[in-house]
């Protein structure tokens, strides 16, 4: 769902109201159905093309600079399915010719190995030369516990946990070791609130610290383990959030205390990691996506409806934006560049006024 501060728009101060409605975006002069259809085939549009910018990036099609990982090997944690960011940034780096292991919530992983099994994903895995993206490993993991001591019975017996072993950080990364060696690259796309629709004044404890758990120490637990398997001049990439920083009403539950807490340890792990085994730490501020994961918190459709009317930059986020920013940050076009949150959602976080709102209208 990443995630460095917001500014207040210069022109609220010194230019007229009248004139911030007149540059904005028009909406009085379209009717809400020309609107959609605007905004869908305004986004489809944007979208296509920084697809093939991506493409041609990584592929070389296109002279220029481009993003080369062959021969870099990189671990994904957090994809379910083929819908979200974690599955975009696995794309963009197997675009770039890096070699791609997984680790998928334990509870999904049946589903997600029948699905990719049958050819659920096949559309979703064609790369630009026309191969499919594969993984070369595909882990069962839950990053809410470091090692087998950690679980609690409730969950080693629970059936949706039945036949699958070795599936937490350290156990994970100790066969990451085992059957890759030393990795380039590591992903952080989980985040989890078991109360993420409950207003935070209705917050329990247990489900404060559970986002705070699967959210932001999870990415702790995985530097921890996984930094002495990384190749010296590494990349560790995370997803965060706008609600780390602003208020963002609905997304509860701790969890924009756990994005918050995920940026600040960014930083830290940035300095401390990278001094103690040479790689580099930063985290993606995405916008809204309506992955499925993304639905759980109910009023995604409202996000993203919200973010195209008052964004600079006029379009629906795609996954594979979020994606190509994912594969220079891990690249070494962005050897300079650690404890970084790199905003990748139109512009948005830098808007101090909602360009649509109904108290900017004036009457004729």
């Amino acid at each position: 769902m990443c995630r460095a501060s917001q500014r207040v728009l210069a022109t609220c101060c010194c230019t007229p109201v009248a004139h911030v409605r007149h540059i904005g975006l028009k909406r009085a002069a379209m009717a809400p159905k020309d609107q959609k259809s605007f905004r869908s085939h305004g986004a489809s549009t944007m979208v296509s093309r920084q697809v093939h910018a991506v493409t041609a990036m990584a592929t070389g099609s296109d002279a220029g600079l481009k993003i080369d990982l062959r021969g870099k090997k990189a671990f994904i944690a957090g994809i379910a399915d083929d819908q979200g960011f974690g599955w975009a940034i696995a794309k963009a780096l197997a675009e770039a010719g890096a070699e791609i292991s997984i680790g998928v919530w334990v509870p999904a992983l049946k589903i997600f190995e029948t699905s990719f099994r049958r050819g659920k994903f096949d559309e979703s895995r064609k790369l630009s030369d026309g191969s499919m993206m594969d993984f070369t490993h595909i882990y069962p993991m839950d990053a809410v516990f470091d090692t087998v001591d950690d679980v609690p019975e409730d969950i080693a017996t629970n059936k949706r946990y039945a036949g699958n072993e070795g599936w937490t950080v350290s156990e994970v990364a100790d066969k990451v070791k085992a059957d890759i060696g030393n990795v380039d690259i590591v992903v952080h796309s989980l985040a989890n609130g078991p109360e993420v629709t409950k207003p935070l004044l209705e917050t329990s404890r247990k489900g404060y610290l559970a986002a705070m758990s699967a959210s932001s120490y999870s990415l702790v637990s995985m530097v921890q383990r996984f930094g002495p398997l990384m190749n010296p001049g590494g990349a560790v990439v995370s997803l965060t959030y706008l609600a780390s920083e602003r208020i963002i009403p609905g997304y509860g539950g701790g969890m924009s205390s756990a994005k918050a807490a995920l940026e600040s340890d960014t930083k830290v792990l940035a300095f401390e990691a990278g001094r103690k085994y040479g790689v580099r730490v930063n985290t993606i501020s995405a916008g809204p996506l309506g992955s499925r994961a993304a639905k759980a918190i109910g009023f995604i459709d409202d996000m993203i409806a919200y973010s195209y009317e008052n964004a600079p930059v006029q379009k629906e986020l795609a996954a594979a934006e979020v994606g190509s920013v994912a594969a220079f940050l891990c690249s070494p076009l962005a050897s300079a560049v650690t404890a970084h949150v790199m905003y990748v959602d139109n512009g948005l976080n830098a808007m101090g006024l909602a360009v649509d709102s109904k108290t900017l209208d004036r009457a004729e």
